[in-house]
């Protein structure tokens, strides 16, 4: 969060929360212009207690428009990071259009040049409050919604969230809408990224890394499909629910601020992991339970998640357990 923004309290998350029911976002990028920064649309449809006032997380550079339920939004309804909202009815509708900036910090849509070939990649990190830095929205875990983007990027990139592709045409992707996720776990990856894919059990499966890597996951990719198809396996036979977030991608993003983050459908991690040169056998398997953890995720986190963040540990906790449980009864790296 920004210098002098205000964070959220778990009292405001509460009172929020009783006021309001979010169903769906509905998010535009545009992607295309140069510099620092890039144009958002967002549709944010939500249930409200009737002449209740509210606020979403919001951090514009420049905003062209905003509406409620088709009526304008004051500019004086904005400041501090937060968009107020008066007057809701018992449906509404927010829409707005507006500039945003990338970050160099890992934070919201951070963009990194890569100096090896002067390629742009971005990667979207909105944990814990940074959801603000890309849309209008209620940012805390406990309010889920359904997430639809739509991304216009330049000639040659390729463009990946936790939704599946519905449709690609000429720099315009199209994905299909989340199952209720957390805003904290909707993730995004944009650029000329190398893709590997292959498919398991019905899951369709997915790697990426920047063009300057390609070799290097190409090498990997062998043992890294192994070790998911082995994690998931073994997940569908501990827990009665099957995977439930249709593919199963994993981004390997520069400058990613984490070891890595369970994004439902995409998880990223730092590329550190697409080993360039001879490892030890004990760092493929600590890469090795890093996919573990995150996939117990899908799960314990994702499908179930926690109402505050003072639940975080339980979160942790679990997935600790399970990533260090499977990688040692699942992969070959049984002395985890």
């Amino acid at each position: 969060m920004m210098v002098g923004m205000p964070r959220l309290t778990r009292t405001e998350a509460t009172a929020r929360a009783a006021i309001v029911d979010v169903h769906a976002y509905e998010i535009d990028l545009d992607l295309t212009a140069e510099g620092d920064t890039f144009r958002a649309r967002t549709v944010l449809r939500f249930d409200a207690r009737a002449g209740a006032t509210t606020f979403v997380e919001f951090e514009p550079v420049e905003v062209a428009s905003m509406t409620l339920n088709d009526s304008p939004v004051p500019s004086s309804a904005l400041g501090d990071g937060r968009l107020t909202l008066t007057g809701l009815a018992a449906a509404n509708e927010l829409v707005v259009d507006a500039v945003m900036r990338y970050s160099n910090t890992g934070e919201g849509l951070h963009r990194y040049v890569d100096p090896a070939d002067g390629n742009v990649y971005l990667y979207q990190h909105m944990f814990i409050n940074n959801a603000g830095r890309i849309l209008p929205s209620f940012d805390q875990p406990d309010l889920k919604a359904s997430f639809r983007l739509s991304v216009t990027a330049p000639a040659g990139w390729l463009v990946a969230t936790n939704g599946e592709l519905v449709t690609r045409r000429e720099g315009r992707w199209e994905f299909a809408a989340t199952k209720p996720i957390s805003t904290y776990l909707v993730s995004l990856i944009a650029g000329p990224y190398h893709m590997c894919t292959d498919e398991h059990d019905g899951i369709p499966l997915a790697l990426y890394a920047r063009a300057a890597l390609a070799e290097h996951l190409d090498a990997e990719a062998e043992e890294l499909f192994t070790v998911t198809k082995q994690c998931l396996d073994r997940y569908h036979q501990m827990f009665d629910i099957r995977y439930p977030f249709g593919h199963y991608q994993q981004a390997f993003a520069p400058e990613f601020n984490f070891g890595a983050m369970e994004y439902p459908g995409l998880v990223v991690f730092r590329d550190e992991f697409i080993y360039r040169s001879a490892v030890t056998e004990s760092e493929r398997e600590h890469r090795a339970g890093v996919i573990a953890h995150e996939m117990a995720h899908m799960w314990f986190g994702d499908l179930v998640t926690m109402a505050w963040w003072d639940d975080l540990w339980l979160n942790e906790s679990f997935a600790e357990y399970m990533g260090t449980r499977v990688t040692a009864e699942a992969t070959r790296f049984p002395h985890t």
